[in-house]
């Protein structure tokens, strides 16, 4: 293996057992500014691929061992290699060699001897391409992030949970495990926004949302904000008196904050109540039971003086 960098953000693999042809390839490729890494066979291709991650991989088609076909093939079945275009280089030009290139994987295909005009021009196209694809996937990616944030608090929105909820519900089912939820709502918030201002009132709910993302430590756990001044925490695989810690977590972490509220009926600084219910999912059963266990607990939380959690443990949702 021989593997040599210059200043250019794009990286070429070149693959080939013939030590002349990965040389020639080298030169050629480094005189239009590409870097360069080579294997000379198909498994130091794999290794070399997931340490580097290429942005184009030139693949000889006729190699010992593992040929350019079986190195493709798992290259496409890997998760870090399978956006990698593939260029196939091979000495074959039949009908059923070129099918089967495009069969494996291969986005394109150069034959030997290589012509280096069409070399050039078919690697600086795949390479756009491949940038092309890349800067859509992450364009993606950031709407689809923010079709399921709240754009005020920053955490998942109300579409977003009713997703999550659905899709742990249905998981929970399977599993016969128990799913829990915490309805949290900012005590006397219209209060809060009649005194201080909706600016501020806004960063009220910001800072709250933070406390709680902050309070929850298990990546399958999900906050979102339910609706105006009200948050809610799906908590999959939870036992009620876990919930129950974490609801009580919820209320000091935010009375912690000190947010000044002098009309608060509660106290000098905003405070949250919260309502926790526990099911264990059927397949019949409906999602939003859990929802309205949680909003009876977080009703009777209001009732008994706010700054307290309520907990409705049910057991089986069919009960």
């Amino acid at each position: 293996m021989k593997t040599t960098f210059v200043e250019n953000p794009f990286l070429i693999l070149i693959v080939d057992d013939e030590e002349f042809i990965r040389m020639q390839l080298r030169l050629a490729l480094k005189r239009e500014g590409y870097q360069i890494a080579e294997a000379q066979n198909g498994r130091e291709a794999l290794s070399l691929c997931q340490q580097l991650h290429p942005d184009i991989i030139l693949l000889d088609a006729i190699m010992p061992d593992m040929d350019g076909f079986e190195c493709c093939t798992q290259l496409q079945s890997l998760e870090f290699s399978q956006d990698i275009p593939v260029l196939m280089i091979t000495g074959l030009d039949d009908q059923e060699s070129v099918d089967k290139a495009f069969e494996v994987g291969a986005i394109d295909f150069v034959t030997k001897p290589i012509h280096w005009p069409v070399l050039r021009q078919r690697v600086k196209r795949l390479i756009s391409q491949s940038q092309l694809q890349k800067l859509l996937q992450s364009a993606n990616q950031e709407l689809q992030r923010l079709v399921t944030i709240d754009q005020l608090t920053q955490v998942a929105n109300r579409r977003r949970f009713e997703e999550y909820l659905n899709q742990e519900w249905q998981r929970m089912a399977r599993e016969k495990l128990p799913i829990s939820l915490i309805i949290g709502d900012v005590d006397f918030f219209k209060k809060y926004n009649d005194t201080y201002g909706h600016q501020l009132g806004d960063r009220c709910l910001q800072q709250v949302a933070q406390s709680i993302k902050n309070t929850i430590k298990r990546p399958a756990d999900l906050v979102a904000r339910y609706g105006g001044e009200e948050f809610a925490v799906i908590l999959p695989n939870t036992e009620f008196e876990g919930s129950i810690i974490l609801g009580r977590s919820i209320c000091s972490v935010v009375r912690k904050l000190a947010i000044p509220h002098c009309n608060s009926p509660v106290g000098p600084y905003v405070t949250i109540s919260a309502g926790v219910a526990t099911l264990i999912p059927t397949p019949s059963s409906d999602w939003q039971k859990l929802i309205v266990l949680a909003d009876k607990a977080l009703y009777q939380a209001k009732t008994a003086g706010r700054d307290r959690v309520k907990y409705i443990p049910v057991g089986n949702s069919e009960l």
